[in-house]
């Protein structure tokens, strides 16, 4: 028999939500501290769950934005917290306009493990609101966010955050931190946005896709691997890559970020992307 959920602080975590309660108070200390909030900050809290973060956060600045997808956790954050303190939009992360709250937002956030990726994705959409970001998430997706060209662990996800963000791994947390506690660990990450971006991709979704094909065959060298996600020769894709300096025989996860560029310019003009 499946083992139910344990309430805690007499709320029953619900998994479609992806909630693991943070509840250690140093983690949560040096977390704020990351953070190290002035007063006229801008904060946007996600997923502030039973407030773990929300409080000590609002120690430091006289009012904070939260998204809240939970009613009944926003219900109880707003008779904590009066408006003037804690403004609790009642929404999906995933859909939730961040513009819409101001500029220079400094976001935090508890990840829920299942929307991590998608919403790292998702906030790149409004990246000329956002100043920097602190966030716990799964520990692996955090190495895969920052991995250098090389590592093991470099791979879609690292060059898609880097071509906006400048990513720094702060501290690992254990899965007794939190309740109900996790299967793994988790990782605190800083997010700041470059101003300006060290490199432009003319053409963005040329871009994604060529990151995207790319990695679709990691293990393959770039010209098999780029070959066959297109449907284009071999000697075309070899010639492409090397009138930009590319070598053919590498392997996608050897290429920095302005070497993705460049390789997307050079492959839509010649024809080989719509």
């Amino acid at each position: 028999m499946a083992r139910l959920p344990q309430a805690v602080g007499g709320h029953v975590p619900r998994r479609r939500f992806g909630q693991n309660f943070l509840v250690d108070r140093s983690v949560i200390d040096r977390i704020v501290a990351a953070v190290a909030p002035a007063p006229d900050d801008r904060l946007v809290e996600i997923g502030p769950g039973q407030g773990a973060l929300t409080g000590p956060l609002l120690e430091r600045v006289p009012h904070l934005d939260a998204v809240e997808i939970d009613r009944d956790l926003a219900g109880e954050l707003a008779v904590r917290f009066t408006p003037e303190r804690l403004t609790v939009h009642v929404a999906d992360a995933l859909r939730f306009d961040f513009a819409s709250v101001g500029d220079a937002l400094r976001i935090v956030g508890n990840l829920p493990y299942n929307i991590s990726s998608p919403l790292l994705f998702r906030l790149t959409d409004c990246i000329g609101s956002i100043r920097d970001c602190h966030f716990m998430l799964q520990r692996e997706v955090v190495e895969r966010m920052a991995a250098p060209p090389g590592d093991k662990t470099y791979g879609r996800l690292s060059v898609m955050l880097q071509y906006w963000y400048s990513i720094e791994r702060l501290f690992r947390v254990a899965p007794g931190a939190f309740r109900p506690a996790p299967k793994v660990d988790s990782a605190v990450v800083r997010m700041t946005p470059h101003r300006p971006l060290p490199c432009i991709a003319s053409d963005y979704a040329t871009f994604a896709a060529v990151v995207a094909q790319a990695f679709s065959h990691r293990r393959k060298t770039l010209r098999n691997s780029l070959s066959r996600a297109l449907g284009a020769p071999v000697s075309l894709v070899e010639a492409t890559l090397a009138q930009v300096g590319v070598d053919p025989n590498r392997r996608a996860e050897t290429l920095s970020v302005p070497e993705y560029v460049t390789m997307a310019v050079a492959l839509r003009e010649t024809g080989l992307l719509p």
